[in-house]
């Protein structure tokens, strides 16, 4: 898969460069992911389904998976030895001791140290067993957390948009566990298998009638696994599909905290959880049912198979046929056989969960539509030249019901100037926005940096020239100059220039910690103001060729918002920076050297401030509807207030 400008460029233990399912190299995951991901989702049963998901174990943590195995495998011969330990033991030790009333010490001290010995292999190979497995659960869990993050990093705009956040951290959570559930039985399984292939030789070996009479048990242990693999698959992915429903109606509860508080909606919201919780605990409590049933059966059909033995076992031993000794050793064994059955049912229980699991992750890690990366670089190192030529964009399934959000949008914008972007609610200002950050692709035409395509550009080259600041400031729950430096190693007096320049030093030495002040989650102890000037400083001590400001200080005192756009013009003439402006202030836009007016996602008009005001209508009402609604909300022309800025609601500033 083509990385994307986010993408973190390191590759974790285990993971390299694979073809993926567009032919491109793929960072992601490992080599032979996509032809393993096609190979499992084209294996018609679950359990086959399942126990191809459980060889990408093998394939991408061998050393660890083979170390289980060894634990698990030497555990299971461990605990085959005892039962022939055990026999013998009762034949040469118990039986003469009580016989003739003694016993041998040689022979006493023999049978210890081989049940020591024994009981020493069998503790061995359980640490084993138990602490690789362990680690290659929680190991992968890991490694298929990242691989969903950075593809979430990697996937375009538009692909978020289509999901809730709800889903976006099931996935990466609750769908990862469940994916991975069933590995910590696995390597136990396999190993066991050893353990089961050994029973079933010594058992042959001691009396091939009565091992034929356990037999039995076997082909019922299979017809109940196919029968609860078909039951509780479809449970199963009911709950995860309800795990990531309650999660998102909680993300959305606790992110309109303001909205729910402030109107009164506890109760509602409160009720919308309930019934999502219950949803998901009725299913769960169906999946838990099923398997209710299946886990005693599992249980009781290999005793059964013991009890067959004893019956048939007791009456040879009275016509002579066999000895105590060796019945003991058959009934002892087909004990034994009931815990790899056990083992093996555990894993089969846990394929149905595991394969809705992969289901869900595969359908990220797998998702394409990123964006696809040229090699070119940008040479120059001053403000850029921006230019639209015919471009148009359609919203991915929105396009029947709107049309168009741009259709033909051409103009430019040269070096060092400050260009203003205005129009009524929905002329296509947000999506024009989004198209020189390159969130999104056009459908038609070119957008170019210096007269390059944004899409021909390498990874890098449009975050590192072009920085976007947004309505909605997003503030990180952590320090004023975090939420400035994002981690990269700027200086303090770098900070600073950029706080002065957004008109931000002043509040800022005015907090407790000035710099080291912890502003909240979303940045809650700042005012909406605050919040955009940090956002601007943030953007500002990047030093971008081209500062995008999408309505950037619409909650910003108009005097501040003044000087802050004179300081860009400022960054403008002394060759630093191209500015565009998403505005729908007069005085805003009248400080923009051209405008650029949108209507119906067309460019109406372009051109400086005064000229529009002479040479467009629309402009020209537009502009005046701005100023009426301040002084009384009375738009002209049948002009309705709500159409007149970036959103459906009027700023306040403009109303003060």
């Amino acid at each position: 898969m083509p990385v994307s400008d986010d993408a973190p460029e390191e590759v974790t233990s285990g993971e390299g460069e694979a073809a993926g399912p567009a032919g491109h190299v793929d960072h992601l995951n490992p080599p032979g992911f996509a032809a393993s991901a096609r190979a499992i989702d084209g294996t018609g049963s679950v359990i086959g389904r399942g126990l191809r998901i459980l060889l990408l174990v093998v394939r991408e943590e061998p050393r660890l998976f083979a170390l289980s195995v060894f634990g698990s495998t030497l555990f299971g011969l461990a605990t085959v030895a005892s039962s022939y330990v055990l026999g013998e033991v009762t034949q040469r030790v118990v039986i003469p001791s009580l016989r003739d009333g003694h016993a041998t010490w040689g022979s006493v001290v023999a049978a210890a140290l081989l049940v020591f010995a024994v009981g020493s292999a069998r503790a061995v190979g359980m640490f084993f067993r138990r602490f690789a497995a362990g680690v290659l659960q929680y190991r992968m869990q890991a490694h298929y957390r990242r691989r969903v993050t950075r593809q979430y990093l990697r996937l375009p705009l538009a692909w978020h948009q289509r999901h809730s956040t709800g889903a976006l951290l099931s996935n990466a959570n609750a769908d990862v566990e469940a994916l991975w559930a069933p590995i910590a039985p696995f390597p136990f399984a396999v190993g066991v298998v050893v353990m089961l292939a050994a029973a079933v030789a010594l058992l042959l070996a001691t009396d091939p009638l009565l091992a034929a009479v356990g037999f039995v048990v076997f082909p019922l242990v299979g017809l109940l696994n196919y029968a609860y693999s078909r039951l509780v698959s479809p449970l199963f992915a009911r709950v995860q599909e309800l795990r990531a429903e309650v999660s998102a109606v909680a993300h959305e509860s606790f992110d309109g905290a303001l909205v729910v508080k402030t109107l009164g909606r506890e109760a509602d919201e409160t009720a919308r959880f309930r019934r999502s919780a219950e949803q998901l605990r009725d299913a769960m409590v169906r999946a838990g049912r099923v398997r209710g049933v299946f886990d005693p059966l599992m249980e009781a059909l290999p005793n059964f198979g013991v009890l067959a033995v004893l019956v048939v076992g007791a009456h040879r031993i009275g016509t002579g046929g066999l000895s105590v000794g060796d019945l003991v050793r058959v009934a002892y064994l087909f004990t034994l056989l009931a815990f790899p059955i056990r083992a093996i049912g555990w894993v089969i229980s846990e394929l149905p969960r595991s394969v809705v699991g992969w289901g869900r992750v595969s359908a990220v890690l797998t998702a394409d539509g990123e964006q696809e990366f040229g090699t070119a670089r940008l040479a120059g190192n001053g403000p850029a030249a921006l230019r639209f030529d015919g471009v148009g964009y359609r919203y991915p399934g929105l396009a029947a019901v709107a049309g168009a959000a741009l259709t033909d949008v051409g103009f430019e914008a040269p070096p060092g100037k400050v260009v203003a972007v205005t129009g009524r609610t929905g002329a296509g200002k947000s999506t024009l926005v989004s198209l020189l950050a390159r969130l999104v692709d056009p459908d038609t035409g070119t957008v170019r940096l210096d007269g390059v395509d944004l899409r021909d550009l390498a990874p890098g080259e449009v975050t590192n020239a072009i920085a976007l600041v947004a309505q909605q400031a997003f503030l990180f729950d952590d320090t004023v100059r975090a939420n400035i430096t994002l981690g990269a190693d700027l200086s303090d007096d770098a900070v600073w220039d950029a706080l002065r320049l957004a008109q931000a030093d002043r509040f800022v030495t005015a907090l407790p910690g000035g710099l080291d002040t912890e502003v909240g989650e979303r940045g809650t102890t700042l005012s909406g103001g605050q919040r955009q000037r940090i956002a601007l400083a943030r953007a500002l001590v990047r030093r971008p060729r081209l500062l995008v400001l999408d309505d950037a200080t619409s909650s910003v005192d108009p005097r501040v918002e003044a000087s802050i756009l004179a300081g860009l013009r400022a960054l403008g003439s002394a060759g630093s920076s191209t500015v565009v402006v998403v505005a729908h202030r007069r005085a805003t836009i009248a400080l923009a050297d051209e405008v650029v007016y949108l209507e119906g996602g067309r460019v109406a008009a372009h051109g400086r401030h005064d000229e529009l005001l002479v040479g467009s209508p629309g402009y020209a009402e537009l502009l005046t509807a701005y100023e009426r609604a301040a002084a009384g909300l009375d738009g002209p022309g049948g002009i309705d207030p709500r159409d007149l800025g970036h959103g459906d609601e009027l700023d306040e500033e403009v109303l003060s």
